[in-house]
This record gives C-alpha cells, structure tokens and sequence, in this order.
C-alpha cells in the first residue's frame, strides 16, 4: 500500500522516505518493460508541493528524471525544487543522454537519491558530476527498499550473473502432473484464475523462462505474456539430443529462443541453437553464457528434473511454489524444496508460498 501524508506523523516516516515511497511506486508502473534496465521514479517537490512525476516507462525511451523534469509547467520552479529519484542518475550516454547533466543544466539544487547505481558506467559518477555542480546530494534513503525493486538489476551488475526464480504448481499430496508419455493427453491444471495470471505476470517481470525437453515435447508451450501485460520473455530451453520437433511452437521464431542442445540445428529467425556440453557444470556453464547475452533474470518453470538440479545446485535466488487443495496419489513428483517460505498467502483456497535463497552456490 502506498503512504499517505497521514503516514508521516503517525508512522513516524520522514519527508524523504515518504516521496521516496511516491518514487518507488512509480518506478513499479513499469515492471515488466525497462529490462535489462532498472525501474525508476521520480518527482519534483516544491514548497511541499509536488510539482511534477516521471518513471522510466520503456528500454530506450528518456529515463525518469526528464519525464519529471518534463512534467514541470513553470520551469522556474525548479530552481527551489528538491529532486527524489529512487536510484542514482546516470553519468554516460546510452540510448538517452546523461541524466546527470540535465539536472545540473535544469538548475535543480538539491537531490535525494534512494541508492547508488552499480553500473560500472555509473557508480558514483552521477553523485560527482551534480556534487562538482554545487548540487546537495543526500544518498541512501530507503536503501533497501530501492534495491529490492531492482534486484534483478543488482545483481546482473554487481554478481556478474542472472536473476534466477523458479516457479512451479503442485497438489497437496506433492505431484506436478500425471505420467504423460505423449502430447495427447492434457497437463493437468492446477493452477487458477488468479494464480495463473500470478504466473504469467512473473513471465513479465524477467527477461528469460528456461523449461527442459521434456517440458516441451509433453507441453508444446508457447512460454509468452498473456494473461498480463508486460513484454514477453526470452525462451531458453535445453534439448541435449536436439529432440523439439520444428513445428513446436519454441521453434516458430516469433520471440528471441536460445536452445542449448549437444546437436545444434541451422539457425533462424530468433531461433540460436548454442552447443552445450552437459556436464556436471552444466547449469552453471548456462546462467554465465545467459549473463554474456544480456540478460539479467531467468525464471525456470520446468520440468522437476530441472527444478530439482537448480535446487540442489543451490543456483537459486527465489522460488514461488502453488499448491492446490487436489490429491493425485500417483504421477510426476514435485521438487522438493528444505526451506520455510518467507511469505505465505492463500489464493482462491491455493497456498502461494514465497521462498528466498540466503546462501545461494553461484561462483564466477
């Protein structure tokens, strides 16, 4: 729930965490479509009064502080103006020009930043150039809060390696599906309405979903965004003998695919087969070969066998597990998870568990 002015003097929260608050807010319009990105909100304050918003809406359009800036109807407001922005501005030239300088340009004279940026481009050059500016910059308020937002995003910079979620649905006595030996028969549905939706919103809110052979051959998934709004993720699969027949709908080159495979196949139309040998470091040999195409998070839904050896691998940062009030007594067993969940809610009579990785095993 968002803070409301009547938070600051009954909660105790201070001005600049209650307008960083508006910023983060802001920021999470955008889940889903800033990637490889971060989220970011900011606003302008005058006179306390809030004069003008912006978050950075889409990958390569102008970033929150110029829409803010933007916002602003009598610019000569800015020169009393305070600036929250929930991370550091940028320092360098990308898709949009230097965050950094337009600030100092606009004639804004105090800053309050959520956290620092951990991009090498950035880090700490942002802060310097509206410093050396005679700008004052606060830094560090809502720390945490701002980077839990973009945590995809801290840790692609500062770990040097992808996001990784993993999400699957099970009964209550512990089974995924039944036993399929072929595509004709149906998975079995556990999930509902809103879990579903749940699901496919997480499919948004990260760059890449990974599923295993069989996965695909019994499912013949599209593993795209439908029942949310939100940009559909890089398909990755793993197909050790080359098995996913060409007609499947991973192959149909309507989204970016990487198939990782010992048999690789002609390349097509956002179609890349990557030779991968699957050893004992398979997984690992993987995530760093996804950290190397730019991709900053990768949700895994399947199948156990995959699920299983990413949690005994301990190359997990967290897992959303649904379990349904249905009992299967036989079929496909679910992974098997040793760690108590950090959340736990119930939708639509499902529990919806939340489980976070303190000592995940990722090296470089």
């Amino acid at each position: 729930m968002a803070a409301t002015l009547s938070d600051i003097s009954h909660n105790h929260i201070s001005t600049q965490e209650f307008y960083m608050r508006r910023c983060l807010q802001l920021a999470g319009i955008a889940s889903g479509y800033t990637a490889p990105n971060p989220m970011v909100g900011a606003l302008l304050m005058c006179e306390e009064k809030i004069i003008g918003e912006g978050y950075h809406r889409r990958y390569g359009q102008p970033h929150a502080e110029p829409n803010a800036i933007n916002s602003v109807k009598d610019k000569s407001l800015l020169s009393r103006s305070t600036l929250y922005v929930n991370l550091e501005p940028c320092s360098h030239f990308g898709k949009t020009p230097p965050c950094a300088n337009l600030i100092v340009n606009s004639g804004i004279p105090r800053v309050v930043i959520g956290t620092f940026d951990p991009n090498p481009k950035v880090a700490g050059r942002g802060v310097k150039i509206l410093e050396d500016a005679g700008i004052e910059v606060v830094v560090g308020v809502l720390e945490a809060e701002c980077r839990a937002l973009n945590r995809r995003f801290f840790i692609y910079q500062e770990e040097k390696r992808p996001f990784v979620l993993l999400k699957w649905a099970q009964t209550s006595d512990g089974y995924l599906d039944r036993v399929r030996t072929d595509n004709e028969k149906p998975p079995l549905s556990i999930s509902n309405e809103i879990t579903r939706q749940l699901t496919h919103k997480m499919r948004s809110e990260n760059q890449s979903i990974m599923v295993s052979t069989n996965t695909v051959l019994l499912d013949n998934p599209s593993l795209t965004v439908r029942n949310w709004s939100g940009k559909n993720p890089v398909r990755i699969a793993l197909d050790r003998q080359g098995r996913i027949p060409k007609n499947y709908n991973l192959l149909n080159g309507r989204n970016q695919t990487f198939i990782f495979t010992g048999n690789p196949d002609e390349n097509g139309h956002n179609l890349e087969f990557i030779p991968h040998s699957f050893d004992e470091n398979s997984l690992q040999t993987i995530l760093n070969s996804i950290y190397k195409k730019g991709i900053h998070s990768v949700l895994v839904e399947g199948g156990a066998k995959l699920l299983q050896s990413f949690i005994e691998a301990g190359l997990w940062d967290e897992a959303h597990i649904e379990i349904s009030q249905q009992k299967l007594c036989n079929g496909v067993k679910a992974p098997v998870l040793n760690a108590l969940p950090v959340i736990s809610e119930q939708i639509q009579g499902h529990a919806w568990l939340h489980f976070k990785n303190s000592k995940p095993n990722f090296s470089q």
